[in-house]
Parts: C-alpha cells; structure tokens; sequence
C-alpha cells in the first residue's frame, strides 16, 4: 500500500520533510513547549492524592535534605524530587526519589534547564 508522501515540518523556516507534524529535530523541542506553556502547571493534575501519600511517606523517612546532608549542613526537608523525571519515564518508587530543601531542588532543576 502506498506512503503519504511526506510535508514540510511546521516549526516555522524548518526546511526538512516528515511524516509526522513536526521533523525529528523539533518534535522534542515542540513537546516541551506544550508542557511548560500549554498545559500549564498543576501538581494536583499531574500528581494526585496517591503522589502526596507517597511523598509524605518518603519525607517522614528521610526528614532531612540528602543533599545538604552530604556536606555536613542539617536542613530540614521541603520538597521530595524524582531523580529521573516523570516526563522521561521515571517513577515514584523510592529508589526514584531524593529528598531536598527548597534551595538544592532549585539547583537541580536550574543544572537541568527546566526552570
């Protein structure tokens, strides 16, 4: 059976052809447009109830930031972070997770370019 013959990328001036809405080059660039931008940030969307009894659990286990910990500093836990995202096919297992005050998670994230 015959192929649709390809089109051009959307991504405005892209010249290369594809299958697809956007060429290989900027699908990934187009899909986390759409997240930041599109679908907005909701944690209670994203996550739910069983996310909040999960990260409850781990911070009553781990009650200081892991982070700070390894320089010596004690520093109560704010937030409990996915170690490999949700987005890039992490999950909530413990294994998964680090917890951290509100000044190290922001340095991850700042390392990854996410904010």
């Amino acid at each position: 059976m015959p192929r649709k013959p390809k089109r051009p990328c959307r991504y405005p001036g892209c010249p290369n052809l594809t299958d697809g809405v956007y060429c290989e080059e900027h699908a990934k660039q187009m899909e986390q447009h759409y997240e930041k931008f599109q679908r907005g940030y909701s944690p209670g969307k994203r996550y739910g109830r069983a996310w909040t009894r999960i990260r409850h659990r781990y911070a009553s286990k781990h009650p200081l930031c892991e982070m700070c910990m390894k320089e010596g500093r004690y520093v109560a836990v704010e937030e409990v972070h996915h170690i490999v995202p949700l987005s890039e096919g992490g999950t909530h297992d413990e294994s998964n997770l680090m917890s951290l005050c509100r000044s190290c998670h922001e340095k991850i994230h700042k390392e990854r370019g996410d904010r």
